[in-house]
């Protein structure tokens, strides 16, 4: 089994990412985001978003009750079916879950995070949380039953309660679970890239003591991502591919290795996948 995230861009070949997982000859599980529905959206609403930095130089949006209403709209709702549509077009039979159906993915709400506000340091808190656990017998019954699972946020908190989360935690709390063979990441960008303004600056392989020196001096959303992949490689991903999601193959190339591959094996970084 692969685990597929989607990225929640625009530009995602979404029908050429369907084509290669009908293709796949092992079963796949889908994670997606919605970022660009959800601020299309927001903008129909008249509705603005509020970003955050914590203290650790992380940026987030706060998870406001306006904040998951659009959850529950645009991923939940529109890009999960467009995602399940594309897919049973393919003939790939998927079903769309949000992490509160059958508390597919249980959280933990945060207690509170830390935000710099100018010169000062304060308290938020809002509905987010963190994913802590993952309903694996409804996995393995949809798996066993030839069905592809497409999942997203929200997830449920100790109560039921819809909260947000990243959905990169998501994926590393499936990987940790189910123990993926591989595991791709489809962007809209050639991969990792050493200038995020140069698309030729694709780096190829990174190994995972690579990734964390990255991580180290990287900054803003950048940082977050390069933590979750990290996360990832220590949940036992054998390999991780972030990958161009806009080519008319986008699964097939990523599982070609192209893109960046990232493992903790140096030796099966520096060859690829």
């Amino acid at each position: 089994m692969i685990i597929v995230k989607i990225g929640g861009g625009a530009a995602i070949n979404l029908d050429g990412v369907a084509r290669d997982l009908a293709a796949l000859p092992s079963p796949a599980l889908v994670v997606h985001g919605a970022n660009a529905a959800r601020d299309a959206l927001a903008a129909a609403l008249g509705r603005t978003k509020t970003v955050v930095t914590s203290v650790s130089g992380y940026d987030s949006v706060l998870s406001d009750d306006a904040a998951v209403e659009l959850l529950f709209m645009a991923y939940a709702g529109l890009r999960n079916k467009q995602v399940v549509e594309a897919l049973q077009r393919a003939g790939v039979n998927a079903v769309g879950l949000s992490g509160i159906d059958g508390r597919v993915v249980q959280g933990r709400r945060t207690s509170g995070f830390r935000v710099r506000d100018g010169e000062r340091v304060r308290i938020v808190r809002d509905r987010s949380g963190k994913p802590v656990s993952v309903n694996r017998e409804l996995l393995a019954t949809l798996l066993a039953g030839g069905y592809t699972p497409v999942l997203t946020v929200p997830i449920a908190d100790e109560t039921g309660a819809a909260i947000n989360s990243e959905n990169d935690d998501v994926v590393a709390l499936l990987q940790h679970s189910l123990g993926a063979e591989a595991v791709v990441q489809l962007i809209e960008a050639p991969g990792i890239l050493r200038d995020r303004d140069d698309p030729g600056s694709l780096v190829t392989r990174l190994s995972a003591g690579e990734l964390s020196a990255w991580e180290e001096t990287a900054v803003g959303r950048f940082r977050r991502k390069l933590h979750a992949i990290r996360r990832l490689i220590e949940a036992g991903a054998p390999w991780v591919v972030v990958a161009d999601g806009r080519t008319e193959h986008p699964l097939a190339d990523a599982l070609r290795g192209a893109g960046t591959v990232i493992s903790a094996d140096p030796v099966r970084a520096a060859v690829g996948a």
